[in-house]
């Protein structure tokens, strides 16, 4: 193995991300989604005739909802009546005629509830003739804060707090964040209802369930408070969330608040919704630009879940599997997969669940060559850190021998930020202004 080759794995790793991103770009995705045409606004194949509405109200969440209500903007222009879209902090777009609101993400804040009240009044205006285009992407429950009565900002911190810590995949966060909202499974569009409702979503969930995407805001939710239970006596969460938590939960599952609006309800009978982006168009955009560069690709699925550190190892197989046996592709091979896997948090360090998967391919890989493997959030961030992951390559234990860096230890610790910083070998993206969940990159030279 020569530094040349490695450099340019890493190279090619890189630039086949960046082409996944590219394709799952929010103006570039609306645009191939939505048109308008001599007062007709095509979404999918559906067609609105706009003579037919008197406003329309644009409004949404999430970290890509900037730029999608700028290219709903470059379409429709001044036929917008108002709107207003909440964003993680430094995820704004430029912007005339939806306003801004930035908000805290994972963690909510008061910015996010302050956005989550504005948009739930905008919302409450529109009336039996008019149009609400809703806006929704990745980081929507997080920057929608709206507590159910009863209940504080401070309990909702501290409910997704305990739920991130726990390994609970982001279905059961939201089953548990929908019943403790006035806003997500399916109130906004109890707030919207007689209008007319489109959602525009870009998926960061396992399977496009339009109901755990941002927690579902304008869908049915088929979850119910009892659920919310089980998933407490799962985790043993009972003495982790904020007492008033787990008494309005108990006391849903007892008939003493109404449930979230389920299929049938007539708030939905003027809603549609189109997922305009997703994982798998991600991943495609990326086999294909690592077939231009030669390598022999497959694509694993864009449905991974379950503990980081388990689907690390597994990857690492198939790698194994492909120098010993060139088996399932040859070399130079480039193996893709996505999805949302999940760390359950046992030490005190600090990193994301994309840092650890890479953290634990370093261990896993290390008399391996030559190879790469990248892991990276879509959203340009993974956990609480600034980076969107981390890159490893056949150098890296060695390397961090050299440092005396203890792959174990820092893997003991969930301290893949600070094992990669110390190596440079995190991946600082900046915010991508898309949402996709995470992209994996094995790459094994000839």
């Amino acid at each position: 193995m020569t530094l040349p080759v490695l450099q340019k794995l890493r190279n090619d790793a890189v630039d086949i991300f960046s082409a996944g991103l590219q394709a799952v770009d929010p103006l570039s995705a609306l645009r191939r989604c939505v048109g308008l045409r001599h007062g007709h606004l095509s979404i999918g194949d559906h067609t609105f005739d706009l003579s037919a509405f008197k406003h329309i109200y644009i409004i949404g969440a999430g970290k890509a909802s900037g730029p999608m209500a700028a290219a709903m903007e470059d379409i429709l222009g001044n036929r917008i009546t108002q709107g207003l879209v909440v964003v993680k902090y430094g995820h704004t777009a430029t912007l005339s005629h939806v306003s801004q609101i930035e908000a805290g993400h994972p963690i909510p804040d008061k910015k996010g509830q302050q956005g989550a009240n504005a948009i739930q009044n905008l919302a409450g205006r529109a009336g039996s003739d008019d149009l609400v285009i809703c806006l929704m992407s990745g980081g929507g429950s997080a920057l929608m804060p709206a507590p159910s009565l009863g209940l504080t900002l401070t309990d909702k911190q501290k409910t997704i707090e305990a739920l991130l810590a726990c390994g609970a995949d982001i279905h059961e966060i939201n089953t548990i964040r929908k019943h403790l909202s006035q806003i997500k499974g399916g109130w906004l569009a109890v707030s919207t209802h007689p209008a007319r409702m489109v959602s525009l979503i870009l998926s960061d969930v396992v399977g496009d369930d339009l109901d755990i995407i941002a927690s579902g805001p304008t869908v049915p939710d088929p979850s119910t408070y009892e659920d919310c239970l089980n998933l407490i006596e799962k985790y043993n969460l009972s003495d982790k969330l904020p007492e008033r938590v787990c008494t309005h939960i108990a006391r849903g599952a007892r008939g003493a608040f109404e449930e979230t609006p389920k299929p049938g309800h007539p708030s939905f009978e003027k809603t549609d919704h189109f997922i305009v982006a997703n994982n798998f168009q991600a991943l495609a955009a990326a086999k294909a630009h690592a077939e231009s560069r030669g390598y022999h690709t497959i694509v694993l699925t864009s449905l991974l879940t379950g503990e980081t550190r388990d689907a690390a190892y597994f990857h690492a197989a198939i790698i194994k599997e492909i120098i010993q046996s060139g088996h399932p592709i040859k070399r130079p091979a480039c193996l893709l997969s996505g999805g949302e896997t999940t760390v359950t948090l046992k030490g005190k360090g600090k990193g994301g669940r994309n840092q650890e998967f890479a953290l634990a391919l370093v261990e896993a890989l290390k008399d391996q060559a030559p190879l790469v493997c990248l892991s990276a959030g879509t959203d340009g961030t993974d956990g609480p850190t600034d980076a969107a992951g981390a890159i490893m390559d056949s150098t890296t234990y060695s390397r961090a021998k050299e440092q005396c860096l203890d792959v174990s230890a820092y893997l003991a610790n969930n301290d893949a930020y600070r094992f990669f910083e110390k190596l440079g070998d995190l991946l600082i993206t900046g915010p991508t202004r898309t949402n996709v969940m995470d992209i994996h990159i094995g790459l094994v030279g000839p």
